[in-house]
């Protein structure tokens, strides 16, 4: 598989390309695949299927031990391709737990690079096996993770992915993610499904393409947009049957502006710690990494698209040769909803859900943050770098950039003064938004991915509690990320 991947030297700044318009992934398919027919760049047949779940693994006796095996070689929207997944498959299998279960992975490295796992959204330990972003396999050795879940571990939607520093956009791009579910919390549904959303870009040769330098500045997209590795799955239900979608975007970049053609949408928890209420919502958006609970009752027979709408995520403005140009989340049609058959009568949902509470006052301290992206070296006409930084810095593995006390309850005001969107993620410790620069209503919950507005801010009240240890907090647009918008936050007991 081809590879531009930034390297630690590079993390300072990405070369700049002149030009006048921009985009921020492929448009298609560089071919026909292996010569077969197509239909809209795709082969004939490779949409419209039913949906397939990923195999799931469930935690027995409280414990689940898995080998997750990182290699090239998955099939994808109906064809074998070179494309990364775990254990053969791509998104790789779902992850069953319950509150106290310990879990045991086994992580084997079949790449051609360096990898880790992340289980993004987990509160647990950082150090040591746990969920330690600092973990470093080489190609064909293998990693022991041994995870405990705490007793009081919220029920919900997590995942889990790579987070190699300087590799990371590739290898999700590639199909490396999987879906992490905590099990518990109040039946709200007659069926469950995990909907996975990724997007990649494939070759004519069926492997993954390689991505240019400009691109890895707006942050990729690919011309593919899968749910659980299919194209326009079909989803069939019966009218009045509830049923519970839980949707993870697992892209690169991409933001999802979820809306169910016909119908409304009733949120009931996000990044898996549920809201106080279901909550209807004409449409749900999603920046990377985000999670959503949805409950969806149909009531008419027909077929209804479920559409990611398209949705700004600001521009790139630069000097020389290059005028800037907005950058957009493309509209992408994710499945389509089939109901058919009898109807079906479904109890009625809860009035009240177990969210969390938000941290109370005292607050220990108040902190104030910067993600910038910028020009240097004369622009990027005249062959200068674009940056990626936090508070004026690119990241360093070695360097402590926030000391927190363990136990303290604090406030960050995360500023960005950059024209695009940033998700801000903080692994480890969830996040209350008490506030941001749109002047929106918080949802009273905690979360782990925050979308930072361009030239705006967000303030979130954290509970640095229950495990000290060291870890980061980033830009969830990837490609970002690898190129040094990344810094680590250090909890210290």
């Amino acid at each position: 598989m081809s590879r531009e991947a930034i390297s630690r030297r590079r993390a300072l700044g990405l070369l700049g390309l002149g030009a006048a318009t921009v985009t921020a992934g492929a448009t298609g398919w560089a071919a026909g695949w292996g010569g077969q027919p197509t239909i809209a760049g795709l082969p004939a047949g490779a949409s419209g299927q039913p949906l397939a779940a990923p195999t799931e693994l469930t935690s027995r006796a409280g414990v689940l031990a898995v080998q997750l095996t990182a290699a090239a070689g998955v099939r994808l929207v109906g064809r074998d391709t070179m494309a990364w997944g775990f254990n053969g498959t791509s998104p790789g299998p779902t992850l069953r737990v319950r509150p106290g279960d310990l879990l045991r992975v086994r992580l084997v490295n079949r790449l051609d690079q360096p990898t880790n796992l992340h289980t993004h959204g987990l509160h647990v330990s950082p150090q040591g096996n746990g969920d330690n972003p600092f973990v470093h396999v080489e190609p064909g050795a293998s990693f022991d993770y041994e995870i405990r879940i705490p007793i009081d571990h919220p029920a919900g939607t997590f995942w889990y992915h790579p987070h190699h520093h300087g590799t990371a956009a590739d290898q999700l791009f590639g199909g490396l993610a999987g879906a992490l579910l905590v099990d518990g919390g109040p039946a709200l549904a007659q069926r469950e499904r995990v909907l996975l959303v990724t997007d990649t870009t494939l070759a004519g040769d069926g492997s993954v393409a390689p991505v240019d330098v400009m691109t890895r500045v707006l942050g990729r997209e690919g011309a593919l947009v899968l749910v659980n590795g299919q194209h326009q799955p079909v989803i069939a239900a019966a009218p009045g049957a509830t049923e519970r979608w839980r949707v993870i975007n697992g892209c690169t970049s991409r933001v999802l502006a979820l809306r169910l053609e016909g119908h409304r949408l009733t949120q009931a928890a996000l990044d898996g710690r549920f809201l106080p209420t279901p909550t209807l919502r004409e449409s749900v958006v999603l920046a990377p990494g985000n999670r959503a609970d949805l409950l969806v009752r149909p009531t008419a027979p027909g077929a209804y698209s479920l559409v990611s709408d398209a949705y700004p995520r600001g521009s790139v403005v630069g000097g020389g040769t290059m005028n800037g140009g907005a950058v957009t989340s493309s509209r992408a049609v994710l499945a389509i909803l089939n109901v058919a058959g009898p109807a079906m009568t479904s109890p009625s949902l809860p009035l009240r859900l177990p969210a969390p509470v938000v941290p109370p006052d005292p607050i220990s301290r108040e902190r104030r943050l910067t993600f910038a992206m910028g020009m240097n070296m004369g622009g990027m006409g005249a062959g200068g770098m674009m940056s990626f930084t936090i508070d004026g810095r690119t990241f360093d593995t070695t360097r402590d950039d926030q000391t927190i006390p363990f136990g303290a309850t604090e406030e960050w005001t995360v500023t960005n003064t950059s024209p695009m969107v940033h998700p801000f993620h903080l692994h480890v410790w969830p996040v209350h938004v008490v506030g941001d620069s749109t002047g929106t209503p918080p949802l009273a919950t905690q979360q782990d991915v925050v979308l930072l507005p361009a030239h705006g801010w967000a303030r979130v009240r954290i509970a640095f509690s229950d495990y000290p240890g060291r870890s980061v907090y980033h830009c969830h647009v990837l490609d970002h990320e690898d190129a040094g918008m990344m810094a680590t936050a250090h909890v210290q007991n």
